[in-house]
């Protein structure tokens, strides 16, 4: 799971599987491929970031 900021403040856990696409509009909006939707305060980047850490993380055995 990867860890990021709804604009409210509250973090929350995300499950990198389940991203669909990631939007910058200019807020950063995560579409799962369940059809929900989450605004954030990390950049698009960062999200991009954040998968690659734990994909890495995952798979270092």
């Amino acid at each position: 799971m990867i860890e990021v900021t709804k604009l409210n403040g509250t973090k929350v856990l995300v499950n990198p599987d389940l991203i669909e696409l990631v939007e910058e509009t200019p807020d950063t909006v995560i579409i799962f491929t369940t059809g929900r939707k989450i605004i954030i305060k990390e950049s698009r980047q960062e999200v991009k970031n954040l998968v690659i850490l734990y994909r890495k993380d995952i798979f270092a055995v």
